[in-house]
């Protein structure tokens, strides 16, 4: 049998192989980032190790492409380098989420999404399963079908009476399934007795053999919700799981009050 070749580990960067430059120029990022209130440029060189004409160079390089900004001789984080750390911010705060609906997948062994309504369109952005307990596979666009499954209607119950109607009025109620709701005029009145912290439960309406429910989360003004599946033959389940489920989410609420604006 042919032996399949063995990959060579990647290997770390010769110190004369790295950009010089690029190493200075990080240096003094990261003193500026270090003084709240500004630095000059005299005492941003003695903290980065560097002669003043090198930092000089690098200082006004740094400021034109917007990672710096220079206001009465002292030397600020520019719009550039806070995008970037927002960006980084976003991410963990995204890392945040995912572990989260991953322990709650393992530990009620279901699987568990996350989604949001944004500039009137349904979001579904994050979902954790596992082979065991897989996903509902998306046959029919989620955006379009919110009236059939518990996530759309979890978040069209948190909209007013206009944004449902603007909703409906571009993805106006369609059966997908037998069981799905028949009408607009039904599914408003369905989720105008929707109390406002029980869970949405949905049985069959988007996927036959599927039952699934969904929390609304209250942070911010943007409808959110975090929702499980089940098949319908454990369709018992589905309430203690989704109460279950409703109790980790207010232990863990406080923590993912900023990380869920993602």
């Amino acid at each position: 049998m042919r032996t399949p070749p063995v990959e060579a580990a990647p290997l770390e960067p010769h110190p004369t192989t790295l950009i010089g430059s690029v190493q200075r120029a990080m240096r003094l990022l990261e003193a500026v980032a270090s003084r709240e209130h500004g630095a000059p440029a005299k005492q941003l060189a003695r903290e980065a190790g560097l002669a003043l004409p090198t930092a000089y160079h690098l200082l006004r390089t740094l400021v034109h492409e917007g990672y710096l900004r220079r206001d009465k001789g002292l030397f600020f984080l520019g719009e550039a380098a806070e995008r970037l750390s927002s960006s980084g911010a976003q991410q963990k705060r995204r890392s945040t989420v995912s572990d989260a609906l991953a322990h709650w997948s393992d530990s009620i062994g279901v699987p568990v999404y996350y989604a949001i309504y944004r500039d009137g369109e349904i979001e579904v952005m994050c979902v954790a399963d596992t082979p065991g307990n897989p996903a509902v596979e998306e046959w029919a666009d989620f955006r379009e079908t919110g009236h059939a499954h518990a996530i759309g209607q979890c978040l069209l119950s948190q909209l007013d009476e206009k944004a449902r109607r603007d909703h409906l009025d571009r993805y106006p109620v369609q059966s997908i399934t037998p069981y799905t709701v028949r009408d607009n005029d039904s599914l408003l009145r369905r989720l105008d007795r929707t109390g406002r912290m029980e869970p949405v439960v949905e049985r069959q309406e988007y996927a036959l053999g599927t039952v699934c429910a969904a929390i609304p989360i209250t942070a911010g003004t943007t409808a959110r919700t975090i929702a499980i599946s089940l098949p319908s033959h454990q369709a018992d389940r589905l309430l203690p799981a989704a109460r279950q489920l409703q109790s980790e989410i207010g232990r863990l609420l406080g923590t993912l009050a900023i990380s869920i604006s993602i």
